[in-house]
């Protein structure tokens, strides 16, 4: 008998986490979201010194190969994503996280904002394909990707990328994915598993599965 209704208890928290998620903001999901987006903006202050001089590092060994360097930018769209599992957690997230890094104080201005909305919007694509229902492991690398995809966009038009030989951009293109493959996708995901193991996330389906894992 105790057997059994533990049996009943784990598989009603394993169905709990698996079904569709509430579409409904709480005040715990705002505030969890600020949270991460501060905490992510910092993250991003001290990159700004770190990945803003690998980017040239890494161009005078082939130019556009500094996007290796660039895939810790887009890590809050991918940790908001993975952790509030809400529509516009990843955007919200990650437009936070670079309105911190533009209060700081960075070399970018006001176009850091612009790329936080596209980088984004980049995650948010690919949790919304899933229809917010899978947060593994590779989708947490395709959300990393689609914000890379996001950053060299924007950065196509907005740096005039659009001028530049079609080698740079493919070069530019496919290490800026490599690196919000790896950065931004594999990193987040193992922050958030991190954080859920903590009982921050306990609140979440994240911490929820967390726990039964």
């Amino acid at each position: 008998m105790a057997s059994t209704a533990h049996n009943s208890t784990h598989n009603a928290a394993v169905d709990e986490t698996s079904a569709a998620p509430t579409r409904g903001w709480r005040v715990v999901d705002i505030v969890v979201t600020a949270v991460l987006g501060v905490a992510v903006g910092l993250i991003f202050w001290v990159w700004n010194f770190i990945g803003g001089a690998g980017v040239p590092w890494f161009d005078a060994i082939t130019p556009g190969l500094g996007g290796l360097a660039s895939g810790v930018w887009v890590l809050g769209g991918v940790v908001g994503g993975l952790a509030i599992r809400k529509p516009g957690a990843a955007i919200l997230v990650e437009m936070i996280a670079a309105s911190v890094s533009f209060a700081i104080g960075n070399q970018w201005g006001i176009e850091t904002l612009y790329s936080g909305f596209a980088q984004g919007l980049g995650a948010e694509i690919i949790f919304a394909l899933f229809l917010y229902r899978r947060f593994s492991l590779s989708v947490a690398m395709l959300a990393g990707a689609g914000a890379g995809i996001g950053a060299v966009i924007l950065e196509y038009f907005l740096y005039r990328n659009i001028e530049k030989s079609l080698a740079f951009n493919l070069i530019y293109g496919i290490t800026w994915v490599i690196s919000g493959i790896v950065l931004a996708g594999i990193l987040g995901w193992l922050l958030v598993r991190a954080l859920a193991s903590t009982g921050a996330l306990d609140r979440f389906a994240s911490g929820r599965d967390r726990r039964i894992a």
